[in-house]
């Protein structure tokens, strides 16, 4: 089946799920001019057969890979922050309505966007966040021995320095009033800690 033919669209809005995508096009007069749900190929498919627009989405997940997707085939792409979409949605949020919404939020010459990230750009945003939450994950252990120990009347200081310092004694004293079943947590949660401490000089 060939193809059906583009109208013709100035402003093209898209609203970004996981597998589907809803877009809605205006033309130059700021009227809706195509509606429509396409998969992710379909959707590149038709940034390639269709002729120069301005093509936004909001900022989310996914929508720094669009508008680079949107760029290679011609398009000018925009990033809109989500609340700057919210004033336009006319009716029941629904996938398409929040299309529409888009595409006339990036007709209006004053809107503000969102910078695309560069692949490098998003690269090392993913590793200080990865990161982060390696680090907060270590000082969840780290807490959690610390509550631990003090159910068995020991305390160590507060911070990394003192756990790496402290807990490895702790384990091989046997004069401890530890049962064997809270030593084994104590060291999983040890072993834990390390392992942490190894993905970390990964990502740093």
């Amino acid at each position: 089946m060939k193809n059906k033919p583009i109208p013709d669209i100035v402003y093209l809005g898209i609203d970004i799920g996981k597998n589907s995508f809803h877009i809605v096009g205006l033309n130059s007069s700021g009227k809706p001019v195509f509606r429509a749900r396409m998969t992710r190929e379909r959707l590149i498919d038709f940034f390639s057969r269709s002729s120069s627009m301005t093509v936004g989405m909001e900022a989310c997940p996914g929508s720094n890979w669009l508008s680079r997707k949107a760029k290679a085939y011609g398009h000018l792409a925009r990033i809109v922050p989500a609340q700057f979409v919210k004033p336009f949605v006319k009716s029941n949020k629904t996938d398409i309505v929040d299309a529409e919404a888009i595409a006339e939020a990036i007709s209006r010459p004053t809107m503000r966007y969102v910078a695309p990230k560069t692949e490098a750009q998003l690269d090392l945003q993913a590793l200080h966040r990865v990161r982060q939450r390696l680090v907060s994950h270590k000082t969840s252990v780290i807490n959690q021995a610390r509550a631990f120990l003090l159910e068995y009347g020991i305390t160590i200081g507060t911070g990394a320095t003192y756990f790496v310092r402290d807990v490895p004694d702790k384990l091989t004293d046997e004069n401890n009033e530890f049962t064997p079943a809270m030593r084994t947590v104590l060291n999983e949660l040890w072993m834990e800690y390390k392992a942490i401490e190894e993905r970390l000089l990964l990502v740093t």
